[in-house]
């Protein structure tokens, strides 16, 4: 049984101490791929070098991430383009819109949303969209790009039935991760309507771990407990989610 963790920040600081542990943690319960989204240009040293340990199972992103949009976004953004045109990348990630923590960028956040979309598109990638209490915002821009060059994945989905459906719409698949665990979730209740064609796995380690784990650090291991979830909302074999899961993956980064 091969899975494949469609978005996990291993270079994070949450890692430091364990994180070749963490990865064969993960490898001895069948996570065999890892994707691994950008944030800024902070961390890109750090994405480099678990792609040199790990060549064959690591494969990176570039991006920026909205929280990480700021007065200097567009020498953020002059960085994401040189790396690209620089270095394989898999995805235009993590992009996107996020009104949580603050409005006060909203301006900023759309236009470089919009600006790597245009990125994606030019290089033939897959974006993976951050979308946190923005999903007109979001909806609105994809709605303009829409077309057959944009695709990719809707990352940490926690919408409704029928946001689940316009996303899937424009070529996005669904990163179904730690929260179809939670109680107060509630994509669980629905996520039997969506087949499975549209989903990938995630675990956006160190964050959002899965019930028994919420509020601890999360790990690309917990997707077993993602995988154990689905089985039960689609009433399927593991091994059978874990395979059609990992071949939604590679159609969408190609490989």
């Amino acid at each position: 049984m091969i899975l494949t963790d469609t978005h996990t920040h291993l270079y994070s600081e949450a890692f430091d101490e364990d994180r070749e542990s963490a990865i064969q943690r993960a490898i001895d319960l069948g996570v065999q791929r890892f994707f691994i989204p950008a944030i800024d240009s902070t961390y890109t040293h750090a994405m480099f070098d678990l792609k040199e340990k790990h060549p064959d199972k690591v494969f990176l992103m570039m991006g920026l991430h909205p929280t990480h949009v700021k007065e200097n976004y567009q020498t953020e953004l002059d960085h994401v383009v040189k790396m690209l045109n620089k270095h394989q990348f898999y995805a235009v990630g993590e992009i996107g819109i996020d009104l949580y923590w603050d409005k006060t960028f909203l301006p900023q956040q759309q236009a470089a949303f919009r600006f790597q979309i245009g990125l994606a598109k030019k290089l033939g990638l897959p974006i993976v969209i951050h979308c946190r209490e923005a999903f007109d915002e979001i909806f609105e821009i994809l709605e303009e790009e829409k077309g057959p060059d944009l695709h990719g994945i809707f990352h940490c989905f926690t919408g409704n039935l029928e946001q689940a459906q316009k996303a899937i719409g424009y070529n996005m698949k669904l990163g179904i991760g730690g929260v179809v665990t939670f109680k107060n979730g509630k994509i669980d209740t629905f996520l039997n309507q969506i087949p499975l064609e549209h989903i990938v796995l995630e675990t956006d380690a160190p964050y959002l771990a899965p019930v028994p784990y919420r509020g601890k650090r999360n790990e690309s291991a917990y997707l077993i407990k993602v995988l154990d979830k689905l089985s039960e909302v689609y009433d399927l074999p593991k091994h059978e989610i874990a395979q059609i899961t990992t071949e939604n993956s590679k159609n969408v980064f190609s490989i």
